[in-house]
């Protein structure tokens, strides 16, 4: 495969419009929109911050996501190649004297350790936390202390509804987790940071309203938490972490002016202060998200932030493809156009608020004759049918060609972003017709089993 600068030097500056497809595409504007609002909204409320990197998968957008500097580079990431690809941004943030830590977000498994502990070596310490939510994990650091010769941070996953992963709030100190770790500090092993739950229940929101209480309901979760196991963290700084996209971006209410609810006001006393001097803990929250930079379809069915526009203002990414044929004559019961992308350059996650597996853009599109949609009605490995999405547009046919380029929304940007080696990368404040190739950003690409096999050769 080609370097990212060879890429670069290839594609930036040509027409989106002719690069291999299908293609994934990027609207850098856009992105940073978003990661402007959601530092803006979590410096407003006072509350910290941990982005999420899995969705994109870039230290582009990673960067973006923390670019301010009162802000602390704090990430989460699902695969160790994740980290490794964000160890150079960790770095520089360090170098300009801010607090930086990844937490690998997935409950702690043996064959990960070694390479988790030259990350943090890498960066220094106090960079690197894991998730636990089971004693036989903890026998799994003295590895990484070996290494790295300081504790790992700690983050105890709970389980706040959605049934992933994670210990119940009542039960937390499952056969004795909670003295294994601070035996575990005892020995200089570990640091518990904090509690750390992700429900991604608020998905199924459809409403601000909807999207508030799934988040007040994760703070109250991680509140019982501590409540019962309060008395093992005795006169100590914790994190409570929380949140999903839908989740972060239901806080962005709470800075609207001209707008109330009860749902508003709770929350907003929850971040401020979760405990109402009602305990004596010292405990700070912390959101967490990861596809909001770039959004997609099934996150704009939730509705869940009061500023919300549409598709064409609000999802960063698009999928590029080509119309291979066009059944405008009564081939078929109704008008269709064959398009050159399906279920594995799209993916096939279905979203709530419409019958489809991608909206088509008004990219390049002629002015719409009504308020019909085109989308990517059924779909294949390799192709997928468009038409439009009521019967009533019917009689206009659909207004595609054989060779057109098109764009599509996909449901789920965190599918299908995966299936894209590196994104094309427009900018829509420099080029508002976001025509012109900017940049080309690779992403963490590969099996975390072929970047160890290979690293296992080298050594």
């Amino acid at each position: 495969m080609a370097s990212q600068q060879e890429l670069r030097n290839f594609y930036v500056g040509k027409d989106v419009g002719g690069v291999p497809k299908p293609a994934l595409v990027l609207d850098a504007a856009i992105i940073r929109k978003h990661c402007q609002r959601m530092i803006r909204t979590v410096k407003e409320l006072g509350v910290d911050f941990r982005a999420h990197v899995k969705s994109h998968k870039t230290a582009e957008i990673a960067n973006m996501q923390v670019d301010d500097k009162d802000l602390e580079g704090n990430f989460i990431a699902s695969t160790i190649l994740e980290i490794e690809t964000l160890a150079p941004l960790l770095r520089k943030l360090r170098a300009e004297h801010r607090a930086v830590n990844i937490l690998y977000g997935i409950p702690l498994v043996p064959s990960q350790v070694t390479r988790l502990a030259k990350v943090a070596l890498e960066v220094g310490e106090g960079s690197t936390s894991v998730m636990i939510d089971h004693p036989d994990q903890v026998a799994y650091l003295p590895q990484f202390f070996a290494i790295t010769n300081f504790p790992v941070g700690i983050f105890i996953k709970v389980d706040t509804g959605y049934h992933r992963a994670g210990l119940p709030p009542t039960a937390l100190n499952k056969n004795g987790l909670l003295e294994t770790l601070a035996d575990a500090e005892k020995l200089g092993h570990a640091k518990l940071l904090g509690i750390y739950s992700h429900s991604s229940l608020s998905y199924s929101g459809t409403t601000p309203k909807e999207t508030m209480e799934h988040l007040i309901k994760e703070i109250d979760g991680c509140k019982e938490a501590l409540q019962h196991h309060l008395q093992l963290f005795p006169q100590r700084q914790l994190v409570i972490s929380v949140g999903a996209t839908p989740q972060a971006l239901s806080s962005q209410n709470l800075l609207q002016n001209g707008y109330s609810s009860p749902e508003m006001e709770a929350l907003r006393d929850l971040l401020a202060n979760p405990f109402a001097n009602d305990l004596d803990a010292k405990v700070k929250i912390e959101i967490h998200a990861g596809v909001y930079p770039l959004l997609d379809m099934q996150q704009l069915s939730t509705n869940t932030s009061i500023q919300m526009q549409g598709p064409e203002d609000e999802i960063a990414i698009s999928v590029l493809a080509e119309v291979c044929s066009v059944y405008n004559h009564g081939e078929r019961p109704r008008p269709e156009a064959l398009l050159a992308a399906g279920t594995l350059a799209l993916g096939r996650e279905p979203c709530p608020s419409y019958p489809g597996w991608g909206v088509i853009s008004s990219w390049r599109q002629p002015p719409p004759v009504s308020s019909a949609r085109l989308i990517v009605e059924r779909i294949s490995q390799e192709h997928s049918i468009i038409s439009w999405d009521s019967e009533k547009a019917d009689s206009t046919g659909v207004p595609l060609s054989v060779g057109q380029v098109v764009k599509a929304y996909p449901n789920h940007a965190c599918v299908a972003t995966s299936f894209y080696n590196f994104y094309f990368v427009v900018d829509s404040d420099q080029d508002p017709e976001a025509a012109r190739v900017e940049d080309v950003w690779v992403r963490a690409s590969g099996s975390d089993i072929t970047e160890a096999l290979l690293l296992s050769r080298a050594q």
